[in-house]
């Protein structure tokens, strides 16, 4: 029961069992909730979410790792969390969604410091927390973009 709990959590309910590109499938489930349900991204109901993922992400990482390796690619649960926090309290709507989108996944794949150091933590930590800094240089990117964007009034379909 332990081993299904931490595969179906830490896979995002088999997300990360996707034939191709797991990481990116389940960037994408968490875009496409921010595009439909946007309520779910305001602060007092994401921040707890985040907070759920995160714990969820730390023990089910903690257990794959022990059945697949470091960092297995089927651990998604750390995509799911980081495409949240890349999206979190920006204006709702497919134009940030997309900017949000390939900015997480750009920082999670280039992985700048100190993205790299965290993911080197132990355990479900690194899983975790280099996905989360990735998300925090996601969002702060996309806000710098849309402020440029702002100069140049209808630029922008939001």
């Amino acid at each position: 029961m332990r081993m299904f709990a931490a595969k179906f959590l830490g896979s995002c309910a088999g997300l990360g069992y996707f034939p191709f590109a797991p990481g990116t499938i389940t960037s994408l489930a968490a875009v496409t909730l921010f595009v439909l349900f946007p309520s779910l991204l305001q602060i007092e109901t994401a921040l707890p979410v985040l907070a759920i993922l995160f714990a969820s992400g730390l023990w089910a990482s903690g257990v794959m790792e022990e059945v697949y390796g470091h960092d297995p690619s089927r651990v998604t649960i750390d995509e799911f969390a980081g495409q949240w926090l890349a999206l979190l309290l920006l204006p709702v709507g497919w134009f940030t969604a997309i900017l949000g989108f390939v900015a997480f996944r750009f920082f999670d794949i280039l992985k700048p410091e100190p993205v790299n150091s965290a993911q080197k933590l132990p355990g479900g930590w690194g899983v975790m927390a280099d996905d989360l800094l990735a998300g925090v240089y996601a969002n702060l990117s996309v806000r710098i973009m849309l402020w440029l964007l702002s100069f140049f009034p209808g630029a922008v379909p939001l």
